[in-house]
């Protein structure tokens, strides 16, 4: 029998995942001690999905400096401490026989918000409130937030220094893969962005210089991650908006990265710009990861709305995408794999012992 294309391995550079269903970056806004450090619900959360049975397994938006959290309960890692607390999550996703990956992020303008759920607040967090003045390619709010203060040259090399020191702990915590956040309306995707970025000086106005700080992130991790870690990129690979970042632009800067050290790029789209209108539906987002796969030449994975085994398979099959990133229908069931190993008829060798009992009767 032939394996279907989303149970065959990927390898990149020294990486090699067992399946092409892979675990999105989910915040969970659970850090009740606000000091990043990740705790006993993100060893269990992404650990229930490594023994799950997804390849690889991507952990939150995880901040590079106390500014660069989305809200106060964020996850970091900018010091010791939150490194030490991750090596103990990504033992035991390694004990299921998952890849770890760390999305390594910056929220810049959309800083300093209250977390999702648990207050009945949103918008930007007043500093009284424990709150920071946050920071943008230009000092252009985004809608129903505080004004940001557009970063200086050095306040630019800060960030970018955040990111490679960030990237050093995380491969000191055993991460496998390294993700840069360049999508959803954060610093990154701000600077790509033309409704964001207003500057006038090398970090602005032609395309080349809205990519310089994406593109000297990329090779600052790089240099650290040494030539066996996968770096990947997460885009948005439209604003949804006339005159905003869009898909051509970003295969364009996809392939910039690639030639600066990135290895494969997640697609997903929006969050730059509020109030437009995003036509959401089954794989809603798989045809701008496919655009950029061909149009770039380079690797990719899929996300949005795929919620069946059938679905995610038919994806990788076709060439549309290398593979897919899944998001709340792995929160909804964080066996998934196992569940699409048994619809899709592909006899697994890595179910949990201690589950086997559970396995699905073999078609007759």
């Amino acid at each position: 029998m032939t394996i279907p294309a989303l149970f065959t391995p990927l390898t990149i550079r020294q990486v090699t995942t067992r399946n092409r269903i892979w675990v999105a970056p989910l915040c969970q806004y659970t850090i009740e001690t606000k000091d990043g450090i990740p705790a006993d619900w993100h060893l269990v959360h992404l650990g229930s999905m490594a023994a799950g049975g997804a390849g690889l397994v991507m952990a939150e938006a995880t901040a590079v400096s106390p500014e660069g959290r989305i809200s106060d309960e964020d996850t970091g890692l900018w010091n010791d401490a939150q490194r030490n607390a991750w090596a103990r999550v990504v033992a035991f996703i390694h004990s299921q026989g998952a890849a770890a990956g760390i999305q390594l992020a910056h929220a810049g303008r959309k800083g300093s918000c209250w977390p999702e759920w648990g207050y009945g607040r949103s918008g930007s967090m007043a500093v009284e409130d424990g709150g920071w003045q946050t920071l943008s390619a230009s000092d252009l709010p985004y809608t129903g937030y505080d004004a940001p203060v557009a970063l200086d040259a050095s306040g630019i090399d800060e960030v970018v220094n955040d990111f490679v020191a960030a990237a050093v702990r995380a491969i000191e915590a055993g991460f496998d893969v390294l993700e840069v956040h360049a999508a959803h309306g954060y610093l990154m995707h701000q600077f790509l962005s033309p409704l964001s970025n207003q500057r006038t000086d090398e970090y602005g106005g032609s395309l080349e210089n809205r990519s310089r700080l994406l593109l000297r992130v990329i090779e600052g991790v790089r240099a650290v991650a040494g030539p066996d870690v996968p770096v990947f990129v997460r885009f948005s690979a439209t604003d949804y908006a006339e005159g905003g970042w869009d898909q051509e632009q970003t295969a364009i800067v996809a392939g910039w990265a690639r030639e600066a050290g990135a290895d494969l790029f997640d697609i997903s789209t929006g969050g730059n710009v509020s109030g437009v209108h995003i036509p959401v539906g089954p794989g809603y987002q798989v045809p701008f990861a496919s655009f950029v796969k061909e149009e770039a030449n380079v690797t990719v994975s899929a996300v949005g709305l795929i919620t069946t085994g059938e679905q995610a398979n038919a994806v990788i099959e076709s060439g549309q995408a290398d593979a897919v990133m899944l998001g709340r229908e792995m929160m909804r069931d964080p066996h998934f794999a196992l569940r699409a190993a048994h619809e899709l008829g592909v006899d697994l060798d890595y179910w949990p012992q201690q589950y086997l009992r559970a396995r699905w009767p073999k078609a007759v």
